[in-house]
């Protein structure tokens, strides 16, 4: 990737504008075709949001969707639409014992209603409720608990208690709410367990078992490479091979869950910020566990930087066999029109999030020239996502980001007529995020309130 160190946060505010310009209609569109009670929006097909989910999984992206489009325009719509929803729709999402989704649904509905009340944006009235269903998700997600041969443990995906997710490091924002808030997991006999310390547990052993570093762990071993799916002995705890889902194979890189561990390790770190030292000693210490995370995040940061082209949109696998024919693929921008394989822009608007957020950890400690490559790469890659032929302008198109993939392996995405692979699609988490993204660009810019998910609370 080729990073522009000229980039400031204020020059991507004309292309900000625009998308949420383009955010509005879309919104207001996918309400039309996909009210509350019907399935949940997941990707597009010739234009046109569909559901087709393993679990009900991107509904608090659409929800959520509308309450950052109020965030950063103060379209009161909007919020209506998001408040009225997370109310009558997100419950069961709350006390779902199923999936290792509660961060994605929940902290993005009833988490972002929370936050705007604690920074005095909208009426309070409500936190009560809001924080009763915060406290609620992150033990119910912190339940879904599977033990490994040393003791630890980790948060186990809908696949079952063998499988851990890379992704789930992301959803540990909902046991991090729930932290703040003062709640904790009560199990058999009263037991209080700590929501930080499952956090703790469930990161080192993403960082453990999903992620590389380059020490000879095996033949695939290339530093900050993961694994979608790591599979474990459930009846004694020892892991046993990586696996994969949604990528091209167990040992090469699935770059949207790679972009989760970017965006999920840093956020992390921002979160540690606000606990105090005595409350990480009993799982480690503050320099043990921020060393882990921050092993974590560069290492997949450094690996999306080295295979990703210079645009900063990667394609969907780094190890997809398809690639081969694209000769020198990273030394130019991706082309989500190739006849060979798809890029992946979702990976691309969760990644330069991570890239941004690790940017500045760094330089509010010490490092930064550090932090700045990190964070102009976030830059390049944003600037590159909010505009043509990423961005779609298109009304007819509910979608907002382009060339998003769901499934390759299943073929559940959309081929147009005349292309080889998917192209011109988008999904709800694509889409979720990129308004993520240009929101925390957007109040960098401005000078605003600095955008985390634990917003308002210390």
């Amino acid at each position: 990737m080729k990073i522009d160190d000229g980039l400031g946060p204020a020059d991507l505010l004309p292309r900000i504008t625009q998308l949420w310009e383009a955010s509005a209609a879309k919104i207001e569109s996918i309400e039309q075709t996909c009210p509350p009670g019907s399935p949940s929006p997941v990707f597009t097909m010739a234009g046109r949001y569909t559901a087709r989910g393993w679990t009900e999984w991107t509904q608090g992206f659409q929800y959520g969707s509308a309450i950052l489009q109020f965030d950063a325009t103060g379209d009161e719509r909007f919020l209506t639409i998001g408040r009225d929803a997370t109310v009558n729709v997100m419950a069961g999402h709350v006390s779902h014992i199923g999936v290792h989704d509660h961060g994605f649904n929940n902290v993005s509905t009833y988490g972002n209603l929370w936050r705007l009340a604690g920074e005095g944006r909208i009426d309070a009235g409500d936190r009560n409720f809001l924080e009763l269903a915060l406290k609620i998700t992150g033990a119910v997600q912190a339940a879904r608990w599977q033990r490994t041969q040393d003791g630890t443990g980790y948060i186990y995906s809908f696949n079952g208690p063998q499988s851990l997710f890379v992704d789930t490091i992301r959803s540990c924002r909902a046991l991090a709410v729930s932290h703040l808030l003062g709640h904790a997991l009560m199990g058999e006999h009263d037991e209080k367990i700590s929501l930080l310390g499952r956090i703790v547990e469930h990161a080192r052993n993403t960082a453990r078992f999903n992620i590389w570093y380059g020490t000879g762990r095996d033949f695939y071993d290339v530093r900050g490479r993961t694994a979608h799916e790591s599979l474990f002995n459930v009846n004694d705890g020892h892991y046993r091979a990586p696996s994969s889902q949604q990528g091209y194979s167990p040992f090469s890189t699935w770059t949207r869950g790679l972009a989760w561990a970017m965006v999920g390790y840093p956020e992390q770190l921002e979160f540690l910020d606000t606990i105090a030292d005595e409350e990480l000693e009993p799982f480690g210490g503050r320099t043990e566990i921020t060393a882990m995370m921050l092993d974590a995040a560069t290492a997949t940061c450094d690996f999306y930087l080295e295979h990703t082209p210079v645009d900063g949109i990667p394609y969907w696998d780094t190890g997809a066999p398809g690639l081969a024919h694209l000769g020198d693929y990273l030394g130019r921008p991706a082309d989500p029109y190739n006849a060979h394989e798809p890029v992946d822009s979702s990976a691309a608007a969760i990644g330069a999030q991570g890239l941004l957020r690790l940017g500045r950890y760094l330089t509010a400690h010490g490092r930064a020239e550090d932090g700045r490559r990190y964070w102009q790469a976030g830059l390049t890659v944003a600037n590159t996502l909010f505009a043509e032929p990423y961005l779609s302008t298109d009304p007819a198109h509910q979608g907002l980001i382009l060339h998003s993939v769901y499934h390759r392996p299943n073929g559940w995405d959309h081929v147009a007529d005349g292309q080889r692979v998917p192209n011109g699609e988008s999904s709800m988490w694509g889409d979720y995020h990129a308004r993520e993204l240009a929101l925390y660009l957007q109040r960098v810019a401005r000078d605003e309130p600095y955008y985390t998910f634990f917003g308002g609370t210390r």
